[in-house]
C-alpha cells in the first residue's frame, strides 16, 4: 500500500464533480463512506460535490469559475470535452487497476485509445411507473406513454436536452446521434406536443417525486431506478421495447486540474474490487468492472434492469457520440425555445383571464351603480 501513503502529510487536497446520488456515502448502516475512506487510507482531502446534467457540467468547466480534478462525465460529453482539451491524458501507470476494467468497455468509441478516461459505471435510459395507475402490460409499455393524456399532469420528463430529444428521435425512427437540421426539428416539435402533460421537466427531483406518488410516470436511469424502485413498492422500471439509450459515464481529469497525480490515485481507488463492489451496490448502477461484477449476487447479476441480456444491448441500444458544434447548437437552441414557450403558454392565458375579470369587475360596478342610482330615486 506504499502506492497510496506517498502523499500523506502533505496537505493536499482535490475537488471531485459528480452526478448526485452517486456515490456510497456510508448514510446507510454497513455500507462504506468511499470519500472518507480514501482520505483514511492516503491523506488526500475530497472535496466533493454535484451536477445534475452533462451540460452543467461542462457549463460550470468551460465557465472557468471552478477548478476540478476528477469529473464523471457521459460517453458523448467526454468525446466533446476531448475535442475541445477540457480534458487531459491520463498516465495510467499510476492506475494500475484499470486492469479490472472488462474488454467490451476498453477504447470506446467515445474515447478510441482509452487515454482519457476510465469507465465508471454503465446502464440504460427506461420508464419508471405506478403499476396501481398505469394499466398497461409490462412487457408493452414504450415511449408513447408519455404523450398519453390519460396521464396528463402525472408525467415527469427529462431536464436534459440529449436525453429528451432521444426519446422524440426513437419515437420518429430517427438514429439518437441524428445531426440532420430538419429531424432535429421534427424532434423538438415532437416534445412540444408533449408539453400539455407534462407536470414537470425534472433530473435527482424524481427521487422524491416518484418515490412520493406526486407522479405515475417518467424517464430515468436504471440505475436510480432501482434505487427509487425500494422506496415504494407500487413501482416498477420498464425498458421500452422500440429501443433505448445505452449511456457509460468515466472518470476523467480535467485540463486545468491542480492534482493530477493525486486524482490519478484517486480514479485508481475507486477501481480497488472492494471499493468498487461497496460502491456499485450501494448506487445500483451496472459496473464494468469485472471484480465488482463477480462479488456481486447472483440475482442482481440476473437483473434485467442492471444488465439486459446481449442481444437487448446489441439490437435496442445505441451509444451516443458527441454531436458536430452545429448540431449541438442546434439541439440546445431548439431545446431552450421549447421550454421558454411553456412559460409562453402559461403565460398566453393570463391576459385573457386578467381580461374576463376586470370585464366582471365593470359590469359589476355598473350594477352596484345602477342599483344604488335606483334607490335614491325611490
Amino acid at each position: 500500500m506504499d502506492y497510496y501513503t506517498r502523499f500523506k502529510g502533505q496537505d493536499i487536497s482535490i475537488n471531485v464533480y459528480n452526478w448526485g446520488e452517486y456515490i456510497c456515502t456510508g448514510a446507510d448502516e454497513g455500507t462504506l463512506n468511499v470519500n472518507a475512506e480514501f482520505t483514511k487510507l492516503t491523506g488526500i482531502k475530497v472535496n466533493y460535490t454535484n451536477y445534475a446534467t452533462n451540460e452543467e457540467l461542462y457549463a460550470k468547466l468551460k465557465g472557468g469559475g471552478a477548478s476540478y480534478d476528477v469529473i464523471i462525465p457521459s460517453d458523448y460529453m467526454i468525446s466533446k470535452m476531448i475535442k475541445e482539451d477540457m480534458i487531459q491524458p491520463l498516465d495510467f501507470d499510476n492506475i494500475p487497476n484499470f486492469r479490472y476494467i472488462m474488454p467490451s468497455f476498453v477504447d470506446p468509441a467515445y474515447d478510441p485509445e482509452n487515454a482519457y478516461s476510465v469507465p465508471y459505471t454503465w446502464g440504460t435510459v427506461g420508464l419508471i411507473y405506478n403499476t396501481t395507475q398505469i394499466d398497461i402490460p409490462k412487457e408493452e409499455i414504450d415511449w408513447d406513454i408519455l404523450w398519453n393524456e390519460d396521464y396528463a399532469d402525472q408525467i415527469l420528463m427529462f431536464d436534459n436536452p440529449r436525453d429528451a430529444f432521444a426519446i422524440a428521435e426513437i419515437m420518429m425512427g430517427y438514429s439518437l446521434n441524428t445531426e440532420d437540421k430538419d429531424e432535429l426539428t421534427a424532434a423538438a416539435n415532437k416534445l412540444k406536443e408533449q408539453k400539455s402533460v407534462v407536470q414537470a421537466y425534472v433530473m435527482d427531483e424524481i427521487f422524491d417525486k416518484m418515490a412520493a406518488n406526486d407522479a405515475w410516470i417518467a424517464p430515468y436511469y436504471a440505475g436510480d431506478a432501482l434505487t427509487i424502485l425500494d422506496e415504494n413498492e407500487d413501482l416498477d422500471f420498464a425498458v421500452p421495447k422500440s429501443g433505448t439509450n445505452l449511456f457509460i459515464d468515466a472518470m476523467c481529469i480535467p485540463t486545468g486540474a491542480k492534482q493530477k497525480e493525486a486524482a490519478e490515485m484517486y480514479i485508481n481507488f475507486m477501481c480497488e474490487p472492494d471499493i468498487a463492489y461497496a460502491n456499485i451496490d450501494y448506487i445500483c448502477y451496472s459496473t464494468p468492472h469485472s471484480a465488482a461484477y463477480e462479488m456481486l449476487d447472483e440475482e442482481t447479476r440476473e437483473n434485467p434492469v442492471s444488465y439486459p441480456g446481449d442481444e437487448y444491448l446489441d439490437e435496442h441500444t445505441t451509444i451516443f457520440v458527441n454531436l458536430s458544434d452545429e448540431a449541438n447548437l442546434q439541439m440546445q437552441t431548439l431545446w431552450t425555445e421549447m421550454k421558454s414557450a411553456e412559460n409562453q403558454n402559461t403565460n398566453l392565458w393570463l391576459v385573457p383571464t386578467f381580461l374576463l375579470l376586470c370585464l366582471g369587475l365593470i359590469i359589476f360596478t355598473l350594477i352596484r351603480r345602477y342599483v344604488k342610482k335606483k334607490k335614491d330615486i325611490y
